[in-house]
């Protein structure tokens, strides 16, 4: 697909971790499906080889998933992305815990890939040290932080939904001051608090919007329609109707 298409959509297509319902997450082959399929961002995670934050980065979402294979690691991840085959397609480097964002900055500069990638994190602690490593970099905050889809379970749905109503009412005035304090770039946030309230604070606030993680073809229509600077999606598949 050209670039120019590309740059003509009102909504960036985002293959998470690659495109993860195609081919397993976080890898060389997952990072192709995005691009066979028309995305215009390539999401993956960063952690630590271990768990005391020392060893390689590699690209895992946790460690439960960082033991079931060998995973790449950044450098080999970002020397496949940078590769003639990706041209024109972004990054988004999502950053697990705290502790490693000056190694994965210098990963990137070494390369020349800051100006192409955005680099997000729930860690709030996190982003005054990738702002101040790198001028050229987007920041993205994720929120919520939280590190499993309570909306998903029986027991946890209720209070998740409680929570959801108060997070939608704050999360969008938090996000649009740190976005006007030049602290953050974008949000990335859990498709629940997206509203056109939240589309259009950030707006206001000169900022992008992505939405995570969103894997049916209606509600990426509906995302679409609130005009969200873009949609993360585990199976790019979804973006054009059958």
């Amino acid at each position: 697909m050209s670039d120019l298409i590309r740059q003509r959509r009102a909504v960036r297509r985002i293959g998470h971790k690659g495109a993860d319902h195609i081919a397993p997450g976080n890898t060389a082959a997952s990072f192709d499906a995005a691009l066979a399929h028309g995305c215009d961002m390539v999401e993956f995670d960063v952690l630590p080889e271990r768990t005391d934050g020392s060893g390689r980065l590699v690209l895992a979402h946790d460690f439960k998933a960082l033991a079931r294979r060998e995973p790449l690691t950044l450098e080999e991840g970002l020397d496949h992305l940078r590769s003639d085959a990706f041209a024109g397609i972004e990054i988004d480097v999502d950053l697990k815990l705290p502790g490693y964002e000056e190694r994965v900055i210098a990963a990137l500069r070494e390369r020349g890939m800051e100006e192409r990638t955005l680099i997000s994190t729930m860690e709030v602690s996190s982003l005054p040290v990738i702002r101040a490593a790198s001028s050229k970099v987007r920041l993205g905050w994720s929120v919520p932080k939280v590190r499993r889809n309570y909306l998903a379970h029986p027991a946890t749905k209720g209070l998740a939904l409680a929570t959801v109503a108060v997070l939608r009412r704050t999360v969008p005035r938090a996000v649009a001051r740190a976005m006007r304090a030049g602290e953050v770039d974008a949000v990335m946030s859990h498709f629940s608090l997206v509203t056109p309230h939240f589309v259009r604070t950030v707006r206001r606030a000169g900022g992008e919007l992505y939405v995570w993680t969103v894997d049916d073809a209606a509600s990426i229509r509906r995302f679409e329609a609130m005009g969200v600077t873009g949609v993360i999606t585990n199976d790019p598949r979804l973006f054009d109707p059958a």
